[in-house]
């Protein structure tokens, strides 16, 4: 299944549900072991924006340079950092984002940020400008990827929350037609365009049942969202058997 960059802009800026289902082992592809990355989760450290490029009218793609072509930045799948800044009352403000990026994309990494008219760190992104700099600490986060972790993996992600799971997106694309037997993709968007074939209006209790594992001991369902969705995700799993043992909140 694949999906233009226009559609993929709409999925971000139209606060729509994503659902991604992860089979067997194949994550290996992501915890290859890597060169050692830039962060410092004790310290925040400057990287330079080289590019700003504006995907709708309170959307952008921010991407950022690390210090040589060949560093990495050194952030674990399901991870994220903490960034740095100042809101409209010129007060400081941090605020965790996921890069859209891998550390397979070398000498940079990239931020889709959406940006909201009240929003402190929305503030700092709006006025940031190529060539400024941004203070990142990092990794951040309770959930961490290991070979054989669990059998099958189960991802919700909506709004805001896309961006963790975006991460994989492009790749998940690929594999689920590489790997029918052991990927499956499915999109829902709330305001599909007129050619669309994936679910429309929001994540529900049957499309969870139909397109994830069945609940068990060594499965594990991920979600990433606004609370409202968080909430009513929760509640659809708990319903379905999906103990909190078997849940992951990012």
């Amino acid at each position: 299944m694949e999906f233009s960059q226009s559609h993929r802009v709409e999925m971000i800026s139209m606060a729509v549900a994503l659902v991604a289902i992860v089979g067997g082992t194949a994550y290996y592809y992501y915890v290859t072991k890597k060169p050692k990355g830039c962060l410092d989760p004790e310290n925040f450290k400057e990287f330079k924006l080289v590019k700003r490029t504006q995907l709708s009218h309170n959307v952008a793609t921010f991407r950022f340079d690390l210090p040589t072509p060949k560093s990495v930045l050194g952030l674990p799948i399901g991870q994220h950092i903490s960034c740095r800044g100042k809101d409209s009352l010129g007060e400081e403000v941090v605020k965790p984002y996921t890069p859209t990026t891998l550390d397979t994309d070398v000498g940079y990494f990239e931020l889709v940020v959406k940006m909201y008219p009240q929003g402190r760190m929305s503030h700092h992104f709006r006025e940031m400008r190529e060539g400024d700099y941004m203070a990142v600490k990092g990794p951040k986060g309770r959930f961490k990827y290991q070979p054989n972790q669990v059998r099958a993996l189960g991802m919700i992600a909506g709004g805001t929350g896309i961006t963790p799971m975006f991460q994989v997106c492009e790749e998940l694309d690929a594999f689920a037609i590489k790997f029918p037997n052991q990927f499956k993709v499915y999109y829902v968007l709330n305001q599909p365009p007129e050619i669309w074939d994936g679910g429309v209006g929001f994540v529900t209790k049957e499309m969870i049942q139909t397109d994830f594992p069945a609940p068990a001991s060594d499965i594990k369902i991920l979600r990433c969202g606004p609370p409202p969705m968080n909430k009513a995700m929760a509640a659809n799993l708990e319903a379905l058997g999906y103990s909190p043992q078997m849940q992951f909140q990012f």
